[in-house]
């Protein structure tokens, strides 16, 4: 505005003053000439006289003009640049692109709040997996991180209070398309009120609540949320599969990119074990260690509150070498150091082996920032909640088969898992991967066509090889799931319905067969007859 009226005045100014054209006659410039001249004149402030020399009116007015415009100019830049500047401004533009991103998603998509390690690798985990994903968090600079990884497809980011009703409407909560809301913050008061928030705003979401106390897992139980994590409670059972059911333990790891074979290193020893640090996570393991009747002693620096427990208990610093000894560490089948310092893990497994060498090292890592670290220590076996967090977390929202296969497998006992593990080894071999998919026109074309023609189709079909109908692929079905029908190692003469699930192991080449024969028309054929089908024109008719 201030520069819009000195230049008006200016401009009305050169009109009026009159001047001197060539030939000595008065003339008045028009407003395109005065105009002009302005323009030039307030923004470099160097000129020639135009259209004609200009007399001394003239001249005093411009020179009047010129400090008037080189204020209005300074006045102008400044205003523009705290605009710029300011704060409120710069939420709302951001706010705006944010609302027009999120109005542009018409896939489903995920809601997490909080950027951090653990989100960080889901959000990477998921973009892979083609699920779009939005993010919330207080923390500007976190925000400002998360656009310069430069994921694709984008991933909106918003910086605000996720605990606001109305941030989480911003973010797209009522809109049909939105899938889930993730919810892993270390406050566990502050998940209960997001997730009570969550349910109220759209009844029909998936909600992944992380929880770190029994109590407070009940609560949200009763709120009516399906899925809890508990990093503590993934680690005792995780734990506890190792000491009772290795096999049980080795198709957990595999669904999580293990090889099917267990390491030497990673066989746990029979024998005492002590346990250093008796936090939640101590408590988890000790927990664990207690289930499968191992005895354990525990050192804390407040064991005198544990007294009560079965199991030997002594007070003092896991670091001293006298306490070490006195907990008998050169009889101890193995260590495992619990605390919430990554270092004082790392320095008490240090001087463990000092004292044997041969003890089995077990430490928890508190955050992924120290991986290498912790690598190059040769610890036999290393758990990171942040890690195991990820990894659940992802497989519940993209791999919800391979995480009902979880779920089942620890209601099996280990000869279950050891007759499984050698079946697909002696199939598949040591590095069989898996893969979900639904009978459905998008993901299985002519067995989707086949079906709703009423035509028969088992499992045992879908294995039989494109190139000899007598040989099978190198394949095993882990899991059908129908409706709410959930089938565990389903037999081959399952018959095949649209919209049923299969979780599957295979190796590469028996997955891009097994694609190949459910959407190629002529190839399913031969799966079912053994005969090969005439070429033609084939059309589908609903």
């Amino acid at each position: 505005m201030v520069i819009i009226i000195t230049f008006s005045v200016s401009i009305l100014g050169l009109t009026l003053i009159p001047g001197m054209d060539d030939q000595g006659k008065p003339y008045h410039m028009s407003f395109f000439d005065a105009f002009y001249f302005v323009s030039y004149m307030a923004s470099t402030i160097g000129f020639g006289e135009a259209p004609y020399t200009f007399t001394y009116p003239q001249r005093l007015w411009v020179s009047f003009c010129i400090y008037l415009t080189v204020i209005g100019w300074f006045y102008g830049i400044g205003t523009i640049i705290a605009l710029i500047q300011d704060q409120k401004l710069a939420r709302e533009l951001s706010i705006a692109r944010f609302r027009s991103k999120i109005s542009k998603i018409s896939e489903p998509f995920i809601i997490i709040l909080g950027y951090n390690n653990v989100t960080h690798k889901i959000i990477e985990w998921l973009n892979k997996a083609a699920v779009r994903v939005i993010v919330i968090d207080k923390n500007n600079e976190k925000i400002n991180t998360l656009e310069l990884e430069n994921f694709i497809p984008e991933v909106p980011a918003l910086a605000a209070d996720v605990t606001q009703p109305e941030v989480l409407k911003l973010a797209g909560i009522h809109k049909k398309n939105c899938e889930g809301v993730v919810s892993l913050f270390d406050n566990d008061l502050k998940n209960t009120k997001i997730a009570l928030m969550c349910r109220l705003l759209n009844k029909h979401l998936k909600l992944v609540i992380k929880s770190t106390t029994p109590s407070q897992t009940e609560h949200l139980h009763n709120l009516g949320i399906r899925y809890i994590e508990d990093p503590f409670r993934f680690v005792s059972s995780r734990f506890h599969l190792a000491l009772t059911s290795p096999d049980l333990w080795l198709l957990e790891m595999w669904i999580f990119g293990h090889i099917l074979k267990i390491r030497d290193r990673e066989i746990l020893p029979k024998g005492t074990y002590i346990l250093c640090g008796y936090g939640r996570m101590g408590q988890a393991l000790g927990d664990a260690l207690e289930k499968a009747d191992i005895p354990y002693t525990y050192i804390d620096l407040k064991s005198s509150e544990y007294k009560s427990k079965k199991q030997s208990a002594i007070f003092g610093d896991a670091e001293d070498h006298s306490v070490l000894l006195q907990a008998g560490i050169k009889d101890a089948a193995g260590i495992i150091a619990a605390t919430k310092d990554d270092l004082i893990n790392l320095t008490i497994l240090s001087t463990a082996k000092k004292f044997n060498k041969h003890i089995y090292t077990i430490a928890r890592e508190n955050t992924l920032d120290d991986l290498s670290i912790f690598k190059s220590a040769r610890i036999n076996r290393v758990y990171i909640l942040e890690q195991i967090l990820s990894e659940f977390t992802y497989l519940f929202i993209a791999r919800p088969l391979a995480y009902k296969f979880i779920r089942l497998i620890h209601t099996q006992n280990e000869m279950w898992g050891v007759t499984l593990v050698e079946r697909m080894q002696k199939k598949i071999g040591d590095n069989p991967k898996h893969f979900e998919i639904t009978v459905s026109e998008e993901q299985t074309y002519a067995l989707y066509h086949e079906l709703k023609r009423e035509t028969t189709v088992t499992l045992n079909m879908l294995k039989r090889s494109r190139s000899d109908y007598r040989k099978s692929l190198k394949l095993i079905f882990l899991l059908a799931v129908e409706n709410d029908s959930v089938i565990l190692l389903p037999k081959g003469e399952l018959e095949l319905k649209p919209g049923m699930q299969l979780l599957i192991a295979s190796t590469s080449e028996a997955q891009s067969d097994f694609e190949y024969i459910t959407n190629n028309y002529y190839e399913l054929y031969y799966a079912m007859t053994g005969k090969e089908k005439e070429f033609g024109i084939l059309k589908y008719s609903d």
